[in-house]
C-alpha cells in the first residue's frame, strides 16, 4: 500500500490548478501518483473548501469480491489516520479504479464489474464521516463517472481521456518539474525477472555461487569468512560501478529481443511501437510527459545495456553477497552523484537477476533500489521498488523502515548524513590503522635494540644485570607480539557498532 500525506508529486504550493469535472480529475491521476496506475485503487484526500489535493493510499484492486468488503474498510482507515498524524484530517475524497479490460472485456465490463467495489468504498468512507465527491473507473483509454447522472458529460458508455501531454495539466506538471514514468505495470517488469533463454544460466551460476559463498560464510572462523566475503563482494561491486560509468558492454545486443537478460518483458503495445517510425525532432516531447511506446522500447534498450555490462556469475556473486546486512548497509552509501546513478543500475540489474527459486533473495537489491530512488528524490520509483521489496519478504526490516518514512514524506536527508558518517568514521580508521601499525613496528624494532644491548650489558657486569635483563629477552612474546601484526581497533574492521 502507498500513502503519502504530503503533495510531494503535486504542483508545488505557488502553482495552483483549478480542476473542473470527472475528465480533468482523470487527466491529473498520473501527475499525482508519477505513473499511470494499473489495476490499482487510488483514494484521494481533500483538504478544506476549495478542495485541495492532500494525502492518497493506493493498493492493487483485489482479484476476489470477497476480500473488497475488508480492502475498502482498510483504504478509508488509512487516509484518514494518515491525514490525523499529519494534522489534516481530510474533508473529503476522490476514488480512482483503475483496470484494464480482460480478454473479451470492454471498458464499459470492467465498469459494471467493479461497481460493488465503488458502492463499498463509499460506504466505507461514509462510515467514518468523510464524504466521496467522486468515483472514476479508468479503463481502456475511457473514464466512467460512477457519482455524475447527467450522460451529456458522463455517458453510459464512458469518455476518451485526453492525449498525453496535451491539457493544461500536463503543461503545469512539465513546468514543475514533474515527471509521468509510465504505468506501473512497465515499472514493475524493469524489476522483475522477464525469462529468455539466459534465464537457466543464471540458475546455474546462482546456485554455484551459493554452493561457494555460503560455507565460506559458516565455516570461517570468528567470523573471518563473513568478513572476506563481504569484502570481495564489495570490491566487485565498486568494479562494476566504474564499468557502468564507463560502459564497455561483455555482448553488444542489437536489441532488447537479442539480449540474454532483457531489461523488461516487452507488451504487445510496446511490441506494436517499437515497428513504428521514431518521432522527428520537431515532433520531440516539450513537456516531458510519457509517450506510449516509444519510451518503453527506450527504456527497455537501456536495461537490455546495463545487463550486458554483468555477467551471471557476477551477479550471482553480487546477489547472494548483499543477503549480509553489513554489505548491504556499505553499498547503501552509494546514493549521490555517479555513484547513486550507477547504483541505482546495478540493482535494478541484480533484482532482474533473481530468477525462480531465489525469488526472496530479491529484497535486497529491490530495497537498495527504493533507497536509492527516494534518496535522489525519484519518490514513485522508491514506492513501486520498496513494495516489490516487502513482496518479496514481507519482513525485511530496511524495506519496512524505508517504506514507512517514504510514504509518511520523511525527509531522506537524515539516513544520507547517517550514512555519511558511517562511511567516514570507517575510513578514518581505515586510514589510522596503517599509521599505527608502522609506529608500532617501529616502537618495537627500537625496544629489541635496546634490550641486546642490555643482555650483552647484563653479561659483562654481573649476574644481578643479567637477572634484571632476563625479562626483557629480544627473542619473547613481548617483543613479538607487536611486531608480527596490526593491532585490533574497536573490533573487526568495517563492522557497525551497536548494530
Amino acid at each position: 500500500m502507498n500513502a503519502n500525506r504530503h503533495e510531494n508529486s503535486g504542483p508545488s504550493r505557488t502553482q495552483q490548478i483549478t480542476l473542473r469535472g470527472p475528465a480533468e480529475l482523470a487527466d491529473a491521476l498520473p501527475f499525482m501518483l508519477g505513473f499511470h496506475p494499473t489495476d490499482s485503487v487510488v483514494l484521494v484526500g481533500l483538504h478544506g473548501e476549495r478542495g485541495r489535493f492532500g494525502g492518497r493510499v493506493r493498493l492493487g484492486i483485489p482479484s476476489s469480491p470477497r476480500e473488497w468488503a475488508s480492502t475498502a474498510d482498510h483504504l478509508a482507515e488509512c487516509l484518514v489516520e494518515g491525514g490525523a498524524r499529519s494534522g489534516a484530517r481530510p474533508d473529503g475524497v476522490v476514488v480512482f479504479l483503475c483496470q484494464d479490460p480482460a480478454p473479451g472485456e470492454t471498458g464499459r465490463h470492467v465498469m459494471e464489474r467493479l461497481r460493488p467495489f465503488s458502492q463499498r468504498l463509499r460506504t466505507a468512507c461514509g462510515a467514518l464521516d468523510i464524504p466521496v465527491y467522486e468515483v472514476l473507473c479508468i479503463s481502456d483509454g475511457l473514464y466512467f463517472s460512477y457519482c455524475c447522472p447527467d450522460a451529456r458529460c458522463c455517458p453510459p458508455d464512458g469518455t476518451p481521456l485526453a492525449l498525453s501531454g496535451t491539457t493544461v495539466m500536463a503543461a503545469t506538471a512539465a513546468y514543475a518539474g514533474m515527471q509521468v514514468r509510465g504505468t506501473l505495470r512497465d515499472m514493475e517488469a524493469r524489476l522483475k525477472p522477464a525469462g529468455g533463454p539466459g534465464e537457466e544460466e543464471q540458475r546455474a551460476a546462482l546456485d554455484a555461487a551459493a554452493a561457494s559463498i555460503v560455507p565460506r560464510i559458516l565455516e570461517g572462523s570468528e567470523e573471518q569468512g563473513r568478513v572476506n566475503v563481504r569484502e570481495e563482494t564489495l570490491r566487485l561491486a565498486r568494479e562494476i560501478l566504474r564499468r557502468f560509468a564507463n560502459p564497455k558492454p561483455l555482448k553488444s545486443p542489437k536489441s532488447p529481443k537479442s539480449a540474454k537478460f532483457p531489461g523488461t518483458a516487452m507488451s504487445p503495445e510496446t511490441r506494436t511501437a517499437s515497428k513504428a517510425p521514431k518521432p522527428s525532432a520537431n515532433t520531440a516531447n516539450p513537456l516531458g510527459v510519457t509517450i506510449p511506446g516509444r519510451n518503453l522500447v527506450d527504456t527497455s534498450e537501456r536495461d537490455a545495456a546495463d545487463d550486458a555490462l554483468i555477467t551471471p556469475e557476477e551477479a550471482a556473486t553480487l546477489i547472494l553477497g548483499l543477503q549480509d546486512r553489513v554489505t548491504r548497509d556499505r553499498a547503501a552509501e552509494w546514493m549521490e552523484g555517479w555513484e547513486g546513478t550507477a547504483a541505482l543500475r546495478l540493482w535494478r540489474v541484480l533484482a532482474r537477476r533473481c530468477v525462480t527459486p531465489y525469488q526472496e533473495h530479491a529484497a535486497a537489491p529491490l530495497t537498495l533500489v527504493g533507497w536509492t530512488a527516494w534518496s535522489t528524490g525519484d519518490e514513485p520509483t522508491a514506492r513501486v521498488a520498496l513494495g516489490l521489496a516487502l513482496g518479496a519478504d514481507p519482513e525485511y526490516v530496511f524495506a519496512q523502515l524505508l517504506h514507512q518514512a517514504c510514504n509518511e514524506g520523511l525527509d531522506p536527508e537524515s539516513l544520507r548524513s547517517c550514512l555519511r558518517s558511517e562511511r567516514d568514521s570507517r575510513t578514518a580508521s581505515e586510514q589510522i590503522a596503517p599509521a599505527s601499525s608502522r609506529r608500532v613496528r617501529m616502537r618495537a624494532s627500537h625496544r629489541q635494540g635496546t634490550r641486546s644491548a642490555l643482555g650483552r650489558a647484563g653479561r659483562q657486569t654481573g649476574t644481578r644485570d643479567r637477572r634484571a635483563a632476563a625479562g626483557v629477552r629480544p627473542g619473547g612474546p613481548a617483543a613479538d607480539r607487536p611486531g608480527n601484526g596490526s593491532p585490533r581497533h574497536g573490533g573487526q574492521r568495517g563492522s557497525r557498532s551497536g548494530r
